[in-house]
């Protein structure tokens, strides 16, 4: 008789835990706003004058519970962006301020607007399209059981993500059956972990990685 592999079921952290960290997110991202605003406010006015079109890029992803939201970014491709919903380091569409935001990851902060908000956190699952979730197996739709976050285990792992893409002969295939299922397995170790002081400690880890490029 042919046993079926059992599906792994993640252990939640406890509610105390889970409200701490929503106490860090607020009280964390409304001092970032504080602080950055003038990063912020220059982000803006480059992307406004560098090309046209809105300041802002919205995108439905799909967050707790499997809910759609619209995420905020800084816009860093041309108007006329249509095409792969996964970009390469050497996307035509990327506009040169935009590459410039995407590499210190500035394009990422009006997420902290998505944090006040409560559709993300400052860490956890990166936030995907529905186009990719569709495929999500049981087992990995458990990283709707958190909130998605700005950066996160496989946001740090993959931080290459781009160069990796530009190098396949065809991204969305290696995206979907190679990066993802990849990514959503760093993913799902870190959510039976998730504390206050392991998102510290994941920021701090970012924040390295992007100050050494």
């Amino acid at each position: 008789m042919i046993e079926t592999p059992q599906k792994i079921l993640l252990v939640l952290p406890s509610r105390g835990t889970l409200r701490r960290k929503r106490i860090f997110d607020i009280v964390g991202a409304f001092c970032g706003l504080l602080v950055l605003s003038p990063i912020f406010l220059l982000a803006a006015l480059a992307v406004r004058l560098s090309s046209p079109g809105e300041v802002f890029f919205r995108q439905e992803r799909m967050g707790l519970g499997g809910k759609p939201f619209v995420i905020y970014k800084f816009r860093t491709m041309r108007k006329d962006n249509a095409g792969l919903k996964i970009t390469t380091s050497g996307d035509s569409r990327i506009t040169p301020v935009g590459r410039i935001l995407r590499k210190s990851k500035l394009d990422e902060l009006p997420q902290l607007f998505n944090v006040l908000k409560g559709d993300m956190s400052f860490v956890g699952p990166r936030p995907e399209v529905k186009e990719y979730t569709d495929l999500y197996t049981e087992e990995e739709r458990q990283v709707f059981l958190v909130r998605p976050g700005i950066t996160g285990v496989a946001s740090i792992r993959y931080r290459n993500e781009n160069d990796v893409l530009a190098a396949s002969t065809d991204p969305n295939w290696t995206y979907i059956h190679e990066i993802m299922p990849e990514k959503l397995r760093l993913d799902l170790t870190y959510i039976p972990k998730a504390s206050v002081w392991y998102d510290i400690q994941l920021i701090f880890e970012t924040f390295a990685v992007i100050v050494k490029g």
